[in-house]
């Protein structure tokens, strides 16, 4: 089971290193005992099976810690984005009903600001880091342990994580155990990993994909996870080169970084067995480039929050085709439906749906947005794709209305609320712009109201109050109308 997956490799390998932050390095089992602790307290303030617990911390070793702190007593783990503002964050506490928030000491007034309209959440736990005086390293340093951990089933709820909704609120997506389990083994058995493992996590941890390819896969197969938080271009080639890294798991703005970088030939970087990508297309003729000047394949691969996420792969050892996702994993069923609900024959553009035990359990507290999207087990993903042949899998757009920044999936819907709060806002219409570094970034055209005069500075200081950075547009068109 999963709750017992740290437990299970500190007792394979208790002096392995587990994390390397700033510096520090963790065994398994010191991480082991720090979780224990911080369940043990988590246990006295109240926390019991199922009651949610919000994480909001970026690529440090509390996040760890945390995390498997949470699963440890059965409770349901929300994963917050440290990018989330003050107004965000009052919904997604609200929403997830969450006793108690983790987080960064830089992080609490953004809480302060609203904690008064969130009485369920009464428990407040900050960090400073793993230093003396930090109140987070107090606690684990407790020597404390939970007694008696809660019978689990592997259906049972482990984690919560938001993905942007069509309506412009969030939706909580609810993942259990088993859904973590089809993830913890993808570096074993997918990626032939083993102990000797270093994984660089450059993606945030909170995020689905970064979770499962740079921290619960690499933990099981007992290997090391290098934290990256704040980061340049340099900074990932002197890591990679310091601590040996043997694979990576980014988007494709940042392989396009590393490829274009005047520095690149200056590290070595020989220790990198291979690169995952994903969160959204990376160009194909990319791959090539990749694997002449840095010597190594990367493997592209599709997910969602709402399939755990990793659910189609292109494979180590197996044909590679140009601007191919791959093939679906093992214990994952997908297919291509076309306008009338058939199945696609090959070649024909179609919804991709995914069925299997990657797949949620649902939205939390929204039944009718799960039944939009979970029909006789199979989840309608949104994306158009076709599969050819040999049944490799093609995205070729998306049915919903979604752009997708540097990784980071955005609902028009939610930007155009915010920015019609504006009273100098008449209507707007939110558009994704090709991009080559990101994709795609955030567009906003604007019908102002009569008589205001209102500039792009002012409407861009608006969003950043309510919404995130990735969401807020980076460009603005004053219009007469929207047609």
């Amino acid at each position: 089971m999963m709750e017992r997956m740290l437990q299970e490799t500190t007792a394979r390998c208790p002096e392995n290193t587990s994390i390397i932050y700033e510096g520090q390095r963790l065994s398994y089992y010191d991480l082991n005992r720090y979780v224990e602790a911080l369940a043990h307290y988590l246990e006295g303030l109240g926390i019991r099976k199922d009651d949610k617990v919000a994480v909001m911390l970026g690529n440090c070793p509390e996040f760890i810690i945390s995390y498997f702190a949470v699963l440890r007593l059965g409770a349901v783990a929300v994963t917050l984005s440290v990018m989330s503002t003050s107004y965000e964050l009052a919904h997604l506490l609200e929403n997830c009903e969450a006793k108690a928030l983790i987080t960064s000491d830089s992080f609490v007034r953004r809480f302060d600001a609203i904690r008064e309209a969130l009485p369920a959440c009464r428990h407040l736990i900050k960090t400073t880091g793993l230093n003396q005086g930090s109140p987070f390293n107090e606690i684990i340093n407790s020597g404390f342990a939970v007694m008696d951990p809660p019978a689990l089933q592997g259906d049972d709820p482990a984690v919560m994580i938001y993905t942007a909704g069509l309506t412009g609120k969030p939706l909580g997506a609810v993942l259990t155990y088993n859904n973590l389990a089809t993830q913890a083994v993808l570096l074993g058995t997918i990626f032939n990993g083993t102990e000797d493992d270093r994984s660089l996590a450059v993606i945030p941890l909170y995020h689905s994909f970064g979770a499962a390819c740079n921290m619960l896969s690499p933990l099981c197969a007992g290997a090391a996870v290098v934290l990256l938080d704040r980061f340049t271009m340099e900074g990932i080639f002197t890591t990679i080169q310091k601590e040996r890294v043997t694979y990576i798991a980014a988007v494709p703005r940042l392989y396009m970084g590393m490829l274009f970088h005047e520095k690149l030939k200056e590290f070595d970087l020989s220790s990198l067995r291979f690169a995952i990508t994903g969160g959204s297309t990376m160009p194909p003729e990319l791959f090539a480039e990749f694997k002449k000047h840095i010597g190594i394949q990367v493997l592209e691969g599709y997910g969602l929050t709402e399939t755990s996420p990793c659910c189609i792969f292109s494979l180590p050892g197996k044909q590679q085709k140009p601007g191919s996702i791959g093939t679906v994993l093992p214990g994952v069923e997908a297919k291509v439906l076309d306008d009338d609900g058939s199945e696609a024959a090959p070649g024909v553009v179609g919804e991709l749906v995914v069925r299997g035990n990657v797949v949620m359990q649902g939205y939390y507290r929204d039944e009718e947005a799960t039944a939009q999207v979970i029909r006789n087990g199979w989840l309608y993903t949104g994306d158009l794709a076709y599969v050819d042949e040999d049944c490799y899998f093609f995205l070729v757009g998306v049915k919903k209305r979604m752009i997708i920044t540097s990784g980071f999936n955005v609902y028009p819907k939610e930007v155009e609320l915010i920015l019609n709060m504006h009273p100098a806002v008449a209507e707007s219409k939110v558009v994704g712009e090709k991009d080559l570094m990101r994709g795609e970034i955030v567009k906003a055209l604007i019908v102002r109201k009569p008589g205001f005069d209102t500039d792009e500075k002012e409407i861009i200081q608006h969003c950043r109050i309510y919404l995130s950075a990735y969401k807020v547009p980076r460009e603005v068109i004053f219009a007469a109308n929207l047609d």
